[in-house]
Formats: C-alpha cells, sequence, structure tokens
C-alpha cells in the first residue's frame, strides 16, 4: 500500500462524503479507492469510516486521525514548495493577506498583470479586516495599513503613504456651508472609524500645516469599522469623513465628493500611517515574496 496516497485519499473521502465522489475527483475507479481505505484501516488497526448506503462519514478515531494527518500533509506540502521556491524563477502557491477595501480598490485589478507575468504561480488572496497571524494562518506576505508593525519577529517594508483626507458631499456642503477651520469640525456630523473602542470614546482629528498643528475632537452618530460604510455614508450627504486619499479621489475628481481643508495634513490617531509589507524572517529569501514585493513596487506609490 502506498501510504501517503492512502492518506491523501482518506482526506478526500473525508471532505467529499463519499468513495464514489472521492474517485470522480481523484480520477480513478470507486473500487480502487474503496481498497484503499479498507487497506489504511487495516494498517492502522482501527475503523476511521461509517459506511452508510448515502453517505460515507468519519468515526471518532477517524476525525483524531484527519486532524493530525491534514496538519502532517500541509508540512509535507510546505516542504515541497520550500524547494520549489529556491529556485530562480517563481513558482509554487503565494498565499497573502490584505485589507478588504484596500484589495479591491488598489491590489485586486493588477492582480491579472502579476499572474500573467509569473506564470508558474498561485495566489492565495485573503481579504481580511482583522489583524492576520501569518504564522498561524501560514500567510507568506501581508499588506497592512497603519504605523509599521514594531514586532521583531517580522521583516517590515513600507510600500505607501497613506494620506488621508476630509470629505464631504456637495449636496451636504450646500446645505451646511464650507467650514473655514477645522475646529469647525467640532460642531459638525463627523463619520468616524471605529478603532476597537467606544463608540462613546473621544476620537481625535490632528490636523497639521507646517508647525501649526490643531487636534480637533469630533462628534457624530455614525461609527464603523468598514470604510465602505463610511464611504457610502459620506456619497449620500451624511456629513464629514476622514478617509483615505486612494479610496476617495475618483469621487472627488468625479465632482461627487469635495476635499476641505486643502492645505493640511490629517491623521485620525497620531504617528505616520504607512501602506506596508510584512512577513516573517524565514520567507526572506523566497522568491515569490520578493517576485511580488517588486510587483507592489512597481504599481504602488512607493515612497
Amino acid at each position: 500500500m502506498d501510504k501517503l496516497l492512502a492518506l491523501k485519499t482518506l482526506l478526500e473521502v473525508s471532505d467529499a462524503g463519499g468513495f464514489a465522489k472521492a474517485a470522480q475527483r481523484l480520477g480513478v475507479a470507486t473500487s480502487s479507492v474503496t481498497r484503499l481505505m479498507d487497506a489504511l484501516e487495516q494498517d492502522v488497526g482501527a475503523v476511521l469510516l461509517t459506511r452508510t448506503p448515502r453517505r460515507v462519514s468519519l468515526t471518532d478515531a477517524g476525525a483524531t486521525y484527519v486532524e493530525q494527518i491534514a496538519k502532517v500533509l500541509d508540512d509535507l506540502a510546505e516542504a515541497d514548495e520550500s524547494v520549489l521556491d529556491s529556485g530562480a524563477e517563481p513558482a509554487g502557491m503565494l498565499r497573502i493577506a490584505v485589507p478588504s477595501t484596500y484589495n479591491r480598490v488598489v491590489l485586486a485589478p493588477h492582480l491579472a498583470a502579476f499572474l500573467q507575468a509569473h506564470p508558474r504561480m498561485t495566489l492565495d488572496v485573503v481579504a481580511a479586516d482583522r489583524y492576520v497571524d501569518l504564522a498561524l494562518e501560514r500567510i507568506d506576505l501581508a499588506v497592512r495599513i497603519g504605523l509599521p508593525d514594531s514586532n521583531p519577529q517580522l521583516v517590515v517594508k513600507t510600500l505607501a503613504e497613506n494620506t488621508r483626507v476630509v470629505v464631504a458631499s456637495a449636496g451636504y456642503l450646500e446645505r451646511e456651508s464650507v467650514p473655514d477651520e477645522p475646529a469647525v469640525l467640532a460642531q459638525r456630523e463627523c463619520l468616524r472609524v471605529s478603532y476597537g473602542g467606544s463608540y462613546r470614546a473621544r476620537q481625535i482629528w490632528t490636523f497639521t500645516r507646517g508647525e501649526t498643528q490643531e487636534p480637533v475632537n469630533v462628534r457624530g452618530r455614525l461609527v464603523s469599522d468598514s470604510i465602505d460604510m463610511l464611504f457610502a455614508a459620506v456619497l449620500a450627504g451624511q456629513g464629514f469623513a476622514l478617509l483615505p486619499e486612494w479610496l476617495v479621489c475618483e469621487a472627488i475628481a468625479a465632482g461627487r465628493l469635495v476635499r476641505v481643508f486643502d492645505g493640511w495634513q490629517v491623521s485620525p490617531q497620531g504617528g505616520d500611517a504607512v501602506v506596508h509589507a510584512a512577513y516573517l524572517p524565514n520567507r526572506r529569501h523566497s522568491t515569490k515574496v520578493r517576485a511580488l514585493l517588486r510587483f507592489l513596487e512597481a504599481h504602488l506609490n512607493v515612497r
């Protein structure tokens, strides 16, 4: 019996819920799958599968066994990938994590060009608005927005500025007038990004122009961790919003939004938030990671 083939077949049977469907996926005869599972159960000395006319399912022992072998096969696949990844030409799977809105607006439109340039590579993109653990989730590279990660266990590379601008719809400004100083926003409706605290918590937008720094305590009735929601709300005339320039630039150019306080730099939390890449030190010499970094440097506004 080919033990490795048997283990891979067991995972396929477990996922498919039957011998026939697993055989179809693997491109072999159903009888071959059945014989291989019988041989595997005899080899390990335990019943791994419960067989009924309608479905094949894992026994408790089978579920425990599958959980363990899945880790082993993942590690084996990663070892195979590491050998493949040492060649001159990038090849194999590259798993990346990207904030969902940034992925949709900025990165995704370029990925077809990346895959065309690297025909031996496959991308697995995790669009997630949460902090992704690179080691736990087997992420090769994460694109992040914010202050560069100070974790000494990560390699961090700045990719682009993340300029934020204050915007409102033309209709809202016609009703409420254009403020002439940042301090006026303390009395206006401001759409706020939730940073994990209470919606009642103060939020300071810090305006900087030359040597002048003006913090403004903003308030508003809409708080969200989704910048897509805030973008839709500001387009609908709900108030002022402090959003990334890469998200609102087209709406500004089309006249749907108006940028206010054009001569000021604005930050919602202080610090120099940027778009940056983060990856584990063991990916430092990966040809796949280096290929993606070169691509991002060429297509993003690298400072």
